[in-house]
């Protein structure tokens, strides 16, 4: 018999409380009343963040073992999950025409030899211990960006899947039904996904990718669907001209290629040709670009691209759009905002702990790491309308500056606020209250939050 939702320890906003009664009906109605329990579980978990400490912080003891179950049947339903959330965001917030989707990817450290789908990777932040390998999980993650009227550039993650060596596989139980794909494909399963829920909007999909992903069968997965990328481009790409348009009379089809080879180095070397451009990039800050920008053929892509050199203090990038006709500050400040997505793999495991569960089923596993992104989405999402005074409170921080712009930790502080907060009004409607006891609850309200 399905229960209601319940929420032990506090209240969250109302606002909340309705999207996540729209988004659990992709959940089955005998279990789905648990996943809110489990949200403002992590809300207020304290310490590490395991399951237990979710658990714990509503207060669950006798019923921990259906938790844990229910985490394996909820890493099953990610898809659908997925797809309320994106369908949530597309009406909640003010997109316009254009979608812009982030795609990288991220590990989790895990131990011991007997983690399903665990696996020696390489370590991209190896830091100073200069650890080039790491034991654990990969995730290609899917994030949408949005520009934030006062905060610049927000990444809010939908979707990861977890890629599995193949010498892995035989690790895996067969129950788990997994097949080898590689990461390009990975990210193309997940723009196929999201193609088919922006068709219906009529609503244009760009995406913005590290240079690794940049590859010919990324592009044939993504440009038949009618998706606009931008990447960054190797320093040797093998570009050519534009061809030559056919003579009056000439038979056959058009060239597709040009015949002459274009150097990126060359042309960053030359003097001539260069512009200065006032563009909003990282911060939304706006800053002068000196730049170069042309049409060239690559064979990867299998057309015609626009290709813009940036000239920097310390040397040349280039950058390129699958789009011809997109413009220059397109290409930039689209490329800029895919920094909101490495500022996500940031907050996810620094504050909501992404990685510390150490669970060891497949599916346990998958579940953790999407209830860890859609936390963040979910957050940005209630802090979305809200002041800079409403979120951020640093009178107990006089060394910080008052005026910097909000974190993600600070918005989470935030919502635990509003969550007690909440709850005391309860009690104070209910009861008559003496001033002192208001006063100490005041207090421990802000230290709990």
């Amino acid at each position: 018999m399905a229960r209601e939702f319940r929420f032990s320890e506090a209240t969250p906003p109302e606002d909340w409380q309705q999207w996540v009664a729209w988004w659990t009906p992709a959940l089955n109605s005998s279990t789905r009343w648990r996943l809110p329990i489990v949200l403002v579980g992590l809300l207020f978990a304290r310490g590490r963040r395991t399951v237990s400490s979710w658990l714990r912080a509503q207060g669950i003891a006798a019923e921990y073992y259906d938790y844990y179950y229910f985490l394996d049947r909820l890493g099953r339903k990610i898809e659908p999950l997925a797809s309320r959330l994106f369908q949530l965001l597309l009406a909640e917030l003010p997109l316009g025409q254009r979608v812009l989707l982030a795609i990288d990817n991220t590990p989790t450290a895990r131990y011991g030899p007997k983690v399903e789908g665990a696996g020696l990777h390489h370590n991209p932040t190896s830091g100073p211990d200069d650890h080039k390998f790491i034991y654990g999980h990969i995730w290609v993650t899917m994030a949408l960006v949005v520009r934030h009227p006062l905060w610049d550039a927000i990444g809010l993650p939908l979707r990861a899947l977890m890629y599995v060596k193949r010498k892995d596989f035989p690790k895996l139980d067969r129950r788990c039904g997994w097949r080898f794909r590689t990461k390009l494909e990975l990210a193309g399963e997940m723009i196929q996904w999201a193609e088919k829920l922006l068709r219906p909007l009529g609503k244009s999909l760009w995406l913005v990718m590290d240079g690794a992903y940049a590859y010919r069968p990324m592009f044939k997965l993504a440009l038949p669907l009618g998706a606009t990328i931008v990447s960054r481009l190797r320093r040797d790409a093998a570009l050519c001209s534009l061809p030559k348009p056919c003579r009056p009379g000439q038979r056959g089809a058009r060239r597709k290629y040009g015949r002459e080879k274009i150097s990126l180095a060359k042309r960053a070397a030359h003097r001539r040709g260069w512009h200065v451009l006032d563009v909003v990039l990282y911060g939304g800050k706006r800053v002068s670009k000196t730049y170069k920008t042309f049409l060239a053929t690559w064979r990867p892509i299998g057309g015609t691209l626009r290709v813009v050199v940036v000239r920097e203090r310390d040397g040349w990038q280039a950058f390129f759009c699958s789009d011809p006709n997109a413009s220059v500050r397109e290409i930039l400040e689209c490329f800029a905002d895919r920094s909101a997505i490495e500022q996500v793999f940031h907050d996810i495991k620094e504050v909501w702990g992404a990685g510390q569960q150490q669970v060891r089923n497949l599916f346990t596993n998958v579940a953790c790491f999407h209830l860890n992104l859609w936390m963040h989405t979910l957050v940005e999402l209630w802090a979305w309308h809200k002041g800079a005074d409403e979120i951020r409170d640093r009178r107990e921080s006089p060394w910080d500056r008052a005026e910097r712009r909000p974190s993600h930790a600070d918005r989470r502080k935030a919502l635990r606020r509003q969550c007690l907060q909440n709850q005391l009004s309860a009690v104070q409607l209910k009861h008559q209250l003496d001033p002192q006891i208001q006063k100490l609850l005041n207090s421990l309200l802000a230290q709990a939050a």
